[in-house]
Protein backbone atom coordinates (compact mmCIF):
# COMPACT_ATOMS: atom_id res chain seq x y z
CA UNK A 1 0.00 0.00 0.00
CA UNK A 2 1.82 2.78 -1.09
CA UNK A 3 -0.15 5.96 0.21
CA UNK A 4 3.05 8.21 -0.38
CA UNK A 5 1.40 8.80 -4.12
CA UNK A 6 -1.87 10.93 -2.95
CA UNK A 7 -1.80 14.31 -2.29
CA UNK A 8 -1.33 14.84 1.88
CA UNK A 9 -0.73 17.74 3.97
CA UNK A 10 0.87 17.81 7.87
CA UNK A 11 -1.86 18.82 9.86
CA UNK A 12 -2.13 15.59 13.10
CA UNK A 13 -0.08 14.79 15.93
CA UNK A 14 1.06 11.21 14.63
CA UNK A 15 1.31 8.88 15.88
CA UNK A 16 -0.91 8.96 18.36
CA UNK A 17 -0.33 7.63 21.54
CA UNK A 18 -0.99 3.79 22.16
CA UNK A 19 -1.42 2.77 25.89
CA UNK A 20 -2.56 0.73 28.07
CA UNK A 21 -5.30 0.75 30.41
CA UNK A 22 -4.44 -1.33 33.41
CA UNK A 23 -7.18 0.25 35.58
CA UNK A 24 -9.94 -0.65 33.32
CA UNK A 25 -8.31 -3.90 32.73
CA UNK A 26 -8.46 -4.67 36.19
CA UNK A 27 -11.67 -3.45 36.78
CA UNK A 28 -13.67 -5.90 34.39
CA UNK A 29 -10.78 -8.43 34.92
CA UNK A 30 -11.27 -10.29 31.10
CA UNK A 31 -8.74 -9.00 28.19
CA UNK A 32 -5.77 -7.01 28.11
CA UNK A 33 -7.46 -3.73 27.12
CA UNK A 34 -5.75 -0.73 25.41
CA UNK A 35 -6.55 2.48 23.62
CA UNK A 36 -5.38 4.32 20.65
CA UNK A 37 -5.18 8.02 21.11
CA UNK A 38 -6.53 9.53 17.70
CA UNK A 39 -8.34 12.15 20.29
CA UNK A 40 -4.97 13.43 20.69
CA UNK A 41 -4.45 14.60 16.98
CA UNK A 42 -3.70 17.75 17.84
CA UNK A 43 -5.92 19.74 15.47
CA UNK A 44 -8.82 21.93 17.28
CA UNK A 45 -8.67 19.26 20.41
CA UNK A 46 -7.63 16.71 18.03
CA UNK A 47 -10.50 13.85 16.72
CA UNK A 48 -10.19 10.63 14.34
CA UNK A 49 -11.32 13.26 10.93
CA UNK A 50 -8.09 14.69 11.09
CA UNK A 51 -6.30 12.02 9.93
CA UNK A 52 -8.70 11.98 7.10
CA UNK A 53 -8.74 16.06 6.51
CA UNK A 54 -4.68 15.03 5.68
CA UNK A 55 -5.82 13.79 2.40
CA UNK A 56 -9.40 15.45 1.92
CA UNK A 57 -7.65 19.04 2.19
CA UNK A 58 -4.61 17.94 0.11
CA UNK A 59 -6.96 17.20 -3.27
CA UNK A 60 -8.79 20.45 -2.40
CA UNK A 61 -5.43 22.36 -2.67
CA UNK A 62 -4.50 20.19 -5.88
CA UNK A 63 -8.21 20.95 -7.30
CA UNK A 64 -7.23 24.95 -6.66
CA UNK A 65 -9.96 25.16 -4.49
CA UNK A 66 -10.65 28.96 -1.87
CA UNK A 67 -13.27 27.06 0.15
CA UNK A 68 -14.57 24.15 1.17
CA UNK A 69 -17.89 22.66 2.31
CA UNK A 70 -19.02 19.68 4.78
CA UNK A 71 -22.01 18.84 6.52
CA UNK A 72 -22.66 16.93 9.73
CA UNK A 73 -24.78 17.29 12.80
CA UNK A 74 -25.27 20.05 14.73
CA UNK A 75 -22.71 18.89 16.91
CA UNK A 76 -20.09 17.34 14.54
CA UNK A 77 -17.27 16.80 15.53
CA UNK A 78 -16.75 16.75 11.80
CA UNK A 79 -17.79 20.11 11.07
CA UNK A 80 -15.38 21.40 13.54
CA UNK A 81 -12.23 19.59 12.22
CA UNK A 82 -12.55 20.65 9.02
CA UNK A 83 -13.10 24.24 9.74
CA UNK A 84 -9.61 24.32 12.08
CA UNK A 85 -8.04 22.34 9.02
CA UNK A 86 -9.38 25.29 6.49
CA UNK A 87 -8.14 28.00 8.99
CA UNK A 88 -4.81 26.65 9.29
CA UNK A 89 -4.71 26.36 5.42
CA UNK A 90 -5.92 29.78 4.29
CA UNK A 91 -9.31 28.77 2.70
CA UNK A 92 -12.53 29.48 3.53
CA UNK A 93 -15.03 27.20 5.52
CA UNK A 94 -18.76 26.80 4.81
CA UNK A 95 -20.80 24.40 6.93
CA UNK A 96 -24.36 22.59 7.22
CA UNK A 97 -25.13 21.68 10.46
CA UNK A 98 -28.52 19.92 10.39
CA UNK A 99 -30.76 19.19 13.75
CA UNK A 100 -30.83 15.91 14.65
CA UNK A 101 -32.10 15.90 17.55
CA UNK A 102 -34.39 18.99 18.44
CA UNK A 103 -32.27 19.66 21.23
CA UNK A 104 -32.86 23.71 21.85
CA UNK A 105 -30.67 24.44 24.69
CA UNK A 106 -27.95 26.92 24.33
CA UNK A 107 -25.40 24.87 25.37
CA UNK A 108 -26.12 22.16 22.47
CA UNK A 109 -27.28 24.76 19.99
CA UNK A 110 -24.19 27.48 20.28
CA UNK A 111 -21.50 25.57 22.45
CA UNK A 112 -19.18 23.61 22.61
CA UNK A 113 -18.50 22.42 18.72
CA UNK A 114 -20.46 25.28 17.17
CA UNK A 115 -18.17 27.42 19.29
CA UNK A 116 -14.85 26.11 17.89
CA UNK A 117 -16.68 26.37 14.18
CA UNK A 118 -17.41 30.15 14.74
CA UNK A 119 -14.10 30.75 16.30
CA UNK A 120 -12.05 28.95 13.20
CA UNK A 121 -14.41 31.46 10.81
CA UNK A 122 -16.48 28.88 9.55
CA UNK A 123 -19.94 30.50 7.69
CA UNK A 124 -22.64 28.28 9.38
CA UNK A 125 -25.78 27.49 7.76
CA UNK A 126 -28.20 24.99 9.75
CA UNK A 127 -31.40 23.24 8.31
CA UNK A 128 -33.91 20.52 9.95
CA UNK A 129 -33.50 16.88 9.72
CA UNK A 130 -33.22 15.70 6.31
CA UNK A 131 -32.44 12.21 4.18
CA UNK A 132 -29.96 13.42 1.61
CA UNK A 133 -27.63 16.23 3.21
CA UNK A 134 -25.03 15.82 0.54
CA UNK A 135 -27.58 16.52 -1.77
CA UNK A 136 -28.35 19.77 0.38
CA UNK A 137 -24.64 20.68 0.48
CA UNK A 138 -24.58 20.58 -3.00
CA UNK A 139 -26.96 23.36 -3.47
CA UNK A 140 -25.23 25.58 -1.37
CA UNK A 141 -22.20 24.57 -2.95
CA UNK A 142 -23.73 25.68 -6.24
CA UNK A 143 -24.59 28.68 -5.01
CA UNK A 144 -20.80 29.50 -3.82
CA UNK A 145 -19.34 28.44 -7.29
CA UNK A 146 -21.83 30.96 -8.95
CA UNK A 147 -20.41 33.49 -6.61
CA UNK A 148 -16.83 33.03 -8.29
CA UNK A 149 -15.59 30.70 -5.16
CA UNK A 150 -13.80 27.49 -6.17
CA UNK A 151 -15.43 25.22 -3.92
CA UNK A 152 -14.08 21.73 -2.98
CA UNK A 153 -17.06 19.51 -1.47
CA UNK A 154 -16.57 17.30 1.73
CA UNK A 155 -18.90 14.72 2.36
CA UNK A 156 -20.48 14.24 5.78
CA UNK A 157 -17.60 12.77 8.34
CA UNK A 158 -15.33 13.18 5.54
CA UNK A 159 -16.03 9.32 4.70
CA UNK A 160 -15.09 8.87 0.74
CA UNK A 161 -12.57 6.27 -0.31
CA UNK A 162 -9.65 9.99 -0.24
CA UNK A 163 -10.65 10.53 3.42
CA UNK A 164 -10.86 6.56 4.51
CA UNK A 165 -6.63 6.92 3.40
CA UNK A 166 -6.64 8.12 6.46
CA UNK A 167 -7.50 4.91 8.04
CA UNK A 168 -5.33 3.11 5.63
CA UNK A 169 -2.02 4.77 7.32
CA UNK A 170 -3.82 4.29 10.86
CA UNK A 171 -4.23 0.72 10.56
CA UNK A 172 -0.53 0.84 9.33
CA UNK A 173 0.68 3.13 12.02
CA UNK A 174 -1.16 0.84 14.73
CA UNK A 175 0.25 -2.42 13.47
CA UNK A 176 3.83 -1.09 13.57
CA UNK A 177 3.45 0.46 16.81
CA UNK A 178 2.23 -3.09 18.40
CA UNK A 179 5.45 -4.86 16.52
CA UNK A 180 7.09 -2.35 18.75
CA UNK A 181 6.32 -3.30 21.74
CA UNK A 182 5.94 -6.98 21.07
CA UNK A 183 2.12 -6.54 21.36
CA UNK A 184 -0.20 -9.32 19.42
CA UNK A 185 -3.27 -7.49 19.24
CA UNK A 186 -6.53 -10.16 19.02
CA UNK A 187 -9.35 -7.18 18.42
CA UNK A 188 -9.71 -3.50 17.63
CA UNK A 189 -12.43 -1.73 18.38
CA UNK A 190 -14.32 1.66 17.52
CA UNK A 191 -17.27 3.50 17.28
CA UNK A 192 -18.72 3.17 14.00
CA UNK A 193 -21.25 6.30 12.17
CA UNK A 194 -20.49 7.54 8.51
CA UNK A 195 -18.11 4.31 7.73
CA UNK A 196 -14.87 5.93 6.83
CA UNK A 197 -12.83 5.02 9.73
CA UNK A 198 -14.14 1.44 9.60
CA UNK A 199 -13.94 1.10 6.11
CA UNK A 200 -10.17 2.55 5.94
CA UNK A 201 -9.24 0.40 9.36
CA UNK A 202 -10.64 -2.80 7.03
CA UNK A 203 -8.98 -2.05 3.96
CA UNK A 204 -5.38 -1.26 5.71
CA UNK A 205 -5.33 -4.10 7.85
CA UNK A 206 -6.59 -6.46 4.71
CA UNK A 207 -3.67 -4.86 2.62
CA UNK A 208 -1.39 -5.62 5.77
CA UNK A 209 -2.54 -9.39 5.53
CA UNK A 210 -3.63 -8.95 9.82
CA UNK A 211 -5.86 -11.60 11.49
CA UNK A 212 -6.65 -8.87 14.14
CA UNK A 213 -10.92 -9.04 14.08
CA UNK A 214 -12.51 -5.26 13.23
CA UNK A 215 -15.40 -4.29 15.37
CA UNK A 216 -17.44 -0.99 14.71
CA UNK A 217 -19.91 -0.25 17.57
CA UNK A 218 -22.67 1.57 15.88
CA UNK A 219 -24.37 5.04 17.23
CA UNK A 220 -26.94 5.61 14.39
CA UNK A 221 -27.57 3.56 11.65
CA UNK A 222 -29.60 -0.54 12.01
CA UNK A 223 -26.59 -3.27 11.63
CA UNK A 224 -27.18 -4.60 8.08
CA UNK A 225 -27.50 -1.09 6.95
CA UNK A 226 -23.81 -0.46 8.43
CA UNK A 227 -22.19 -3.20 7.70
CA UNK A 228 -23.54 -2.82 3.86
CA UNK A 229 -22.43 1.35 3.71
CA UNK A 230 -18.81 -0.12 5.58
CA UNK A 231 -18.17 -3.04 3.11
CA UNK A 232 -19.23 -0.73 0.52
CA UNK A 233 -16.56 2.22 0.94
CA UNK A 234 -14.00 -0.27 1.88
CA UNK A 235 -14.11 -2.51 -1.41
CA UNK A 236 -13.86 1.38 -3.00
CA UNK A 237 -11.03 2.64 -0.67
CA UNK A 238 -8.98 -0.90 -1.62
CA UNK A 239 -10.02 0.00 -5.29
CA UNK A 240 -8.34 2.92 -4.91
CA UNK A 241 -5.34 1.72 -3.41
CA UNK A 242 -4.82 -0.95 -6.41
CA UNK A 243 -5.81 -3.81 -4.13
CA UNK A 244 -9.36 -4.88 -5.17
CA UNK A 245 -11.16 -7.63 -3.77
CA UNK A 246 -8.50 -7.71 -0.94
CA UNK A 247 -11.89 -6.59 1.63
CA UNK A 248 -14.07 -9.40 2.14
CA UNK A 249 -17.69 -9.29 3.57
CA UNK A 250 -16.63 -10.59 6.95
CA UNK A 251 -13.90 -8.32 7.53
CA UNK A 252 -16.85 -6.24 8.01
CA UNK A 253 -18.69 -6.55 11.34
CA UNK A 254 -21.06 -3.56 13.63
CA UNK A 255 -22.63 -4.64 16.55
CA UNK A 256 -25.33 -1.45 16.83
CA UNK A 257 -26.95 -2.33 20.10
CA UNK A 258 -25.73 0.52 21.45
CA UNK A 259 -27.32 3.56 19.73
CA UNK A 260 -30.20 3.99 22.62
CA UNK A 261 -33.00 6.43 21.14
CA UNK A 262 -30.72 7.42 18.20
CA UNK A 263 -28.07 9.54 16.75
CA UNK A 264 -27.02 12.28 19.58
CA UNK A 265 -28.75 11.01 22.37
CA UNK A 266 -26.78 9.13 25.04
CA UNK A 267 -27.76 6.28 26.22
CA UNK A 268 -27.86 5.49 30.13
CA UNK A 269 -24.68 2.83 29.10
CA UNK A 270 -23.02 6.03 27.46
CA UNK A 271 -22.90 8.14 29.84
CA UNK A 272 -21.63 5.36 32.63
CA UNK A 273 -19.05 4.24 30.05
CA UNK A 274 -17.91 8.33 30.15
CA UNK A 275 -17.74 8.08 34.09
CA UNK A 276 -16.12 4.65 33.98
CA UNK A 277 -13.36 6.39 31.61
CA UNK A 278 -13.30 9.56 33.53
CA UNK A 279 -12.59 7.95 37.21
CA UNK A 280 -10.41 4.92 36.43
CA UNK A 281 -8.30 5.51 33.46
CA UNK A 282 -8.10 10.54 33.42
CA UNK A 283 -9.89 9.69 29.77
CA UNK A 284 -12.76 11.90 28.70
CA UNK A 285 -14.26 10.02 25.91
CA UNK A 286 -17.41 11.83 23.95
CA UNK A 287 -21.17 11.13 24.35
CA UNK A 288 -22.13 11.08 20.55
CA UNK A 289 -19.48 8.42 19.63
CA UNK A 290 -16.63 7.34 21.78
CA UNK A 291 -18.84 6.71 25.09
CA UNK A 292 -21.15 4.63 22.48
CA UNK A 293 -18.35 2.41 21.40
CA UNK A 294 -16.85 2.47 25.18
CA UNK A 295 -20.13 0.91 26.36
CA UNK A 296 -20.52 -1.76 23.86
CA UNK A 297 -16.23 -3.28 24.53
CA UNK A 298 -17.59 -2.67 28.49
CA UNK A 299 -20.91 -4.85 27.92
CA UNK A 300 -18.89 -7.07 25.16
CA UNK A 301 -16.21 -7.86 28.00
CA UNK A 302 -18.82 -8.33 30.93
CA UNK A 303 -20.63 -10.89 28.41
CA UNK A 304 -17.61 -13.09 27.52
CA UNK A 305 -17.13 -11.83 23.88
CA UNK A 306 -13.80 -10.91 24.46
CA UNK A 307 -11.90 -13.16 26.36
CA UNK A 308 -8.63 -13.27 29.15
CA UNK A 309 -5.02 -13.84 27.04
CA UNK A 310 -7.00 -11.54 24.43
CA UNK A 311 -5.80 -7.85 23.80
CA UNK A 312 -7.99 -5.49 22.54
CA UNK A 313 -7.50 -1.98 21.43
CA UNK A 314 -10.12 0.59 21.44
CA UNK A 315 -9.69 3.55 18.78
CA UNK A 316 -10.71 6.46 20.96
CA UNK A 317 -12.08 8.74 17.70
CA UNK A 318 -12.16 12.13 19.96
CA UNK A 319 -14.84 14.44 20.48
CA UNK A 320 -14.56 15.64 23.97
CA UNK A 321 -15.70 19.09 23.84
CA UNK A 322 -18.54 18.11 22.80
CA UNK A 323 -19.13 17.02 26.79
CA UNK A 324 -19.86 20.62 27.27
CA UNK A 325 -22.95 20.37 24.61
CA UNK A 326 -24.75 17.60 26.90
CA UNK A 327 -24.04 18.56 30.96
CA UNK A 328 -28.02 18.27 30.97
CA UNK A 329 -27.49 14.21 30.24
CA UNK A 330 -24.78 14.32 32.92
CA UNK A 331 -27.14 15.95 35.77
CA UNK A 332 -30.18 14.00 34.87
CA UNK A 333 -28.30 11.09 35.03
CA UNK A 334 -26.73 11.06 38.56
Amino acid sequence: MNLARFPRVSLAHLPTPLERLDNLTRALNGPEIWIKRDDCTGLSTGGNKTRKLEFLMAAAQAEGADTVITQGATQSNHARQTAAAAAKLGMGCHLLLEDRTKKTEFDYTQNANVLFDALHGAVIERCALHPDMNGEMMKIADRLKAAGHKVYAIPGGGSNPIGALGYVDAAMELVMQANTARLKIDHVVHATGSAGTQAGLAAGFAGLHSDIKLLGVGVRAPRERQEANVFQLACATADLLGMSGAVKREHIMANCDYVGEGYGFPARSTIDAIRMLAKLEAILLDPVYSGKGMAGLIDLVRKGYFKKGETVVFIHTGGQIGLTAYASDFLTNG
